[in-house]
């Protein structure tokens, strides 16, 4: 089959168009026929190895799985001998391993049925994004003022839709360029970090792989706000933006304002949520460009740039 492969760390040239194997579920997999695939950070922290701690789990000097993706929405084509809740030719989506290639492997308890009003390139742009937004702020309350900084990427953009389905005042901070993206998601107001500081206080702010002063975030909260913390871009080549993670883990216990760096793994009942909502019309993905396989490269390129709108999503077949 068709997939791309990756055989060494580094920019994206490291990832190349490919022939590889189909793969073979085992008795607790689902062989998906891959549709369409995210773009994620999580494709980049792989790609480029970094941080280096990370290496531990990707593989000390090579990425351990060679086809990258895990952002997948495509068709069953078989299931193995303990699968009961899909069959081939179910249309699903989720998280699975490999996603970058004609067929994926994922387990059960990743996948969902796919949203129905969505295409399959919508569908794909959901997962990990869709799960990271509704884990952090899904508990907002009517009337509360959030912040979402990076309110124009892919876990920003569901943030903001679910914050303002919620009831809550959003104020998105993003670029010049998605300003306008922002503010059709919802957000009451938009702040340019190009052209203006952030100011005004917040119940909830949910700061997306940001790079700025745990001070000068907690210093914009109500007393008894929240900061909330996603992503581990920028820092060191060690360790990266971990070292800021684990910075909020140490000082919440030690205020009053609740700090938190939240792992949210894609799961079927977090799924099935996104897709109640998402064919009820309160949140929608929004797909900011797309790529054919062989473009791969350009659009993990193109993420870590940070120009593109929404979330990036590769056609596969």
């Amino acid at each position: 089959m068709r997939a791309i492969v990756q055989d060494e760390y580094g920019p994206p040239h490291v990832l190349s168009l490919g022939e590889v194997p189909t793969p073979t579920p085992g008795a607790n997999d689902v062989l998906v026929r891959v549709h369409a695939a995210g773009v994620d950070y999580g494709v980049w922290h792989i790609m480029t190895g970094l941080p280096l701690v990370g290496r531990l789990g990707f593989g000390l000097r090579r990425p351990r799985n060679r086809v990258p993706g895990m952002d997948v929405a495509g068709v069953v084509e078989s299931v193995g001998a303990n699968v009961t809740a899909f069959r081939p030719g179910d249309e699903v989506y989720g998280a699975g391993t490999g996603t970058y290639a004609q067929f994926a492997l994922a387990r059960p308890g990743k996948l969902a049925r796919k949203p129905a009003n969505l295409s399959f390139t919508e569908a794909a742009a959901v997962p990990v994004s869709g799960v990271t937004a509704l884990r952090t702020v899904g508990q907002v309350t009517a009337g509360e003022k959030v912040l979402v900084i990076g309110a124009g990427g892919g876990v920003g953009s569901f943030a903001t839709q679910l914050a303002v389905a919620g009831g809550a005042h959003v104020t998105g901070v993003c670029s010049t360029a998605k300003a306008d993206l922002v503010r059709s998601l919802g957000a009451q107001a938009v702040i340019d970090y190009t052209r203006e500081p952030l100011t005004g206080t917040y119940d909830l702010i949910l700061d997306i792989a940001g790079i700025r002063p745990l001070a000068l975030l907690r210093g914009l909260l109500t007393e008894r706000g929240r900061l909330v913390i996603v992503g581990g871009e920028g820092g060191g080549r060690w360790f990266g933006g971990l070292s800021r993670l684990l910075a909020v883990r140490l000082i919440n216990p030690f205020t009053r304002r609740r700090l938190d760096a939240p792992i949210a793994l894609t799961r079927t009942a977090d799924l099935d949520a996104l897709r109640d909502l998402i064919e009820a019309g309160a949140v929608r993905p929004a797909v900011g460009r797309t790529y054919s396989l062989e473009e791969a490269a350009t659009a993990v390129g193109d993420l870590a740039a940070g120009n593109a709108p929404g979330k990036l999503v590769i056609t596969v077949d």
